[in-house]
């Protein structure tokens, strides 16, 4: 066994730790289930040292079968570099804290072990999915894991939970189909599945399809095109959201698995792939109006939510889309710097719900309604800062710091790209400060300015150091970035649309921290009303399905009916 080697150890043991728990079965109490937290621990600790081990030496492939003649054709090994690597050490600390969070937590339930030992196995398998050496291989993992969504949150005794589980496995069923459609059509065009070869062979030969007379589409867009409706069933992007809000009903810490880690693999399939996806530009605008739609649409219908698991699963979808849009952007290495955030906020936030669910449970008047209702004004001093902080300020550190940058400012619009998301940002964090109107203005205006520079530092440490860590070329990140090149006046009115967005913001808080009612017309109430009632209804888009449903069922009987009163 070569140096190396032990990386291949670190998927294997959850998959111990989950054999482990299913041998013990109904024997298994809360004591004895910290015994299976020591493998996960263990994976933990192996994939920071893999981590360390790709950075400095470079990637590692580790192989275990090769397709023969007449023999499996399906590769089988792992291939650890640091995007692989960034994954591993974000899935086993994930992992290890829900795992031993729900020893507790899911103690007193029934089908204890049974639940355990999938926390386990999904660990592993999303161990093996990241690291999978070829895009089959991969497949494989990503069909898996779809069926262990269906277990996770499956209950035979709630009819709504039931119902939520058989959705999610009809939808990621549907989605997967195009993954796999993607994949034989990828292997029909260029002679392989794996990985590195894949890439070399698309760009080397570049393959134009003829699928009606007058329609040309190249090879690599209809190929990413498939496998992107993959990756939306199983990052739920519109319209194929509607499995997430349906699974709630599973227990938190299933869902602080689901938010944190097995959502984001939409996000790592596109950044295995960049190579690929950066062959066609038409793929990357589609990613990014999808990406787009779902982030505006998912946050919309988080605000018309009234349940706290309904509120973070369409905050999710929402996040989701901020980063499905940021690939479409060409800003991959922004995306998993996002996807990591996010998996670590959102899986700590889930398992704080299930404290409250818990919490409310025991007592019926938690939370205590104990606060002032009159909140002190908002002063003009918080205001101003507010406005300043997130309209110019970060213009100006964004300038100054471009001699540190290594990414051109005006050749591509990655920078200009950077700089609305620490815009958008910091504007959203420093919109939610200026409602604390009882702490002193002095103080809101002091948060303000470090929140500003956290989040303006942070993204530039993203733009900076982490694409460098993913993508070391930076004639690799430009050519992401010029492929994903939107047209100029379209780009021009994405930028002045969310200027004027954002400075109506901070003139609507300023007159409704006031007391000033904003004179709008009647139409415009109207349109109010009317679209709050959409986004609580979520679209429609659940009915929409549901009458889909129903009716494919019925074509499905009548077909049935026909076939056999006909052989009789």
């Amino acid at each position: 066994m070569s140096g190396m080697s032990f990386m291949i150890l670190v998927p294997l043991f959850p998959l111990a730790a989950a054999l482990f728990i299913w041998v013990a079965g109904s024997r298994l109490r809360e004591r004895q289930a910290w015994i299976g937290a020591l493998p996960i621990v263990a994976a933990c600790a192996g994939t920071v040292l893999t981590l360390l081990a790709v950075s400095t030496q470079g990637p590692v492939s580790v192989r275990f079968y090769e397709p023969g003649a007449g023999g499996l054709a399906l590769p089988v090994g792992f291939y650890f570099d640091r995007l692989s690597a960034v994954m591993m050490t974000l899935i086993s600390l994930v992992g290890t804290l829900i795992y031993l969070y729900s020893t507790g937590h899911m103690h007193q339930d029934r089908g204890y072990h049974w639940y355990l030992g999938l926390i386990a196995f999904t660990t592993f398998v999303l161990l093996c999915m990241v690291s999978s050496a070829n895009l089959l291989m991969l497949f494989v993992f990503w069909q898996v894991l779809s069926w262990l969504l269906y277990l996770l949150s499956h209950n035979r005794t709630h009819q709504a939970t039931l119902n939520g589980a058989f959705k999610t496995f009809t939808l990621l069923r549907a989605a997967d189909m195009a993954f796999l459609m993607g994949i034989v059509m990828a292997h029909a065009l260029y002679g392989t599945v794996e990985f590195q070869e894949l890439f070399e062979r698309a760009a080397a030969v570049p393959v134009v399809l003829s699928p009606l007379p007058g329609l040309e589409i190249s090879g690599a867009t209809a190929v990413t095109l498939l496998i992107f409706i993959g990756a939306m069933g199983k990052s739920a992007q519109l319209p194929m959201h509607i499995w997430l809000p349906g699974s709630l009903y599973a227990p938190t810490p299933v869902h602080a698995m689901l938010h944190a880690g097995i959502i984001n693999a939409g996000g790592f399939l596109l950044n295995r792939l960049a190579p690929l996806y950066g062959l066609s530009p038409t793929t990357l605008h589609v990613v990014f109006a999808v990406g787009m739609l779902t982030a505006v649409l998912g946050a919309s219908m988080m605000l018309v939510q009234n349940d706290i698991k309904k509120t973070l699963g369409f905050s999710t979808i929402g996040q989701m889309g901020y980063m499905i849009m940021e690939c479409g952007l060409g800003a991959f290495a922004l995306a998993v710097f996002h996807l990591i955030a996010h998996g670590i906020f959102k899986g700590t936030v889930f398992l704080n719900c299930g404290n409250v669910i818990h919490k409310v449970r025991q007592e019926p008047t938690f939370p205590h309604n104990t606060h002032d209702t009159e909140a002190p004004e908002l002063s003009r001093l918080t205001w101003l800062t507010g406005m300043l902080t997130s309209l110019l300020i970060p213009l100006v550190i964004l300038l100054l710091t471009h001699g540190v940058l290594r990414i051109p400012l005006w050749d591509t619009q990655g920078t200009v790209i950077f700089l609305f998301f620490i815009w958008v940002t910091s504007s959203q964090a420093i919109l939610t400060l200026t409602r604390l109107r009882a702490v002193a203005s002095w103080k809101v205006s002091v948060a303000m300015l470090s929140t500003l520079l956290f989040v303006v530092f942070t993204y530039l440490f993203a733009a900076e150091a982490f694409t460098h860590f993913l993508y070391p070329d930076p004639a690799t990140v430009t050519r992401y970035f010029q492929a994903a090149a939107l047209p100029g006046p379209l780009f021009d009115g994405l930028v002045v649309g969310t200027t004027l967005l954002t400075v109506l913001s901070w003139v609507y808080l300023y007159a409704q921290a006031h007391g000033r009612a904003m004179p709008l017309p009647a139409w415009v109430q109207a349109l109010r009303v009317r679209l709050y009632v959409l986004l609580m209804n979520r679209l429609y888009i659940d009915a929409l399905h549901d009458r889909l449903g129903r009716g494919i069922m019925r074509v499905a009987h009548g077909l049935d009916k026909h076939s056999f009163g006909g052989s009789r």
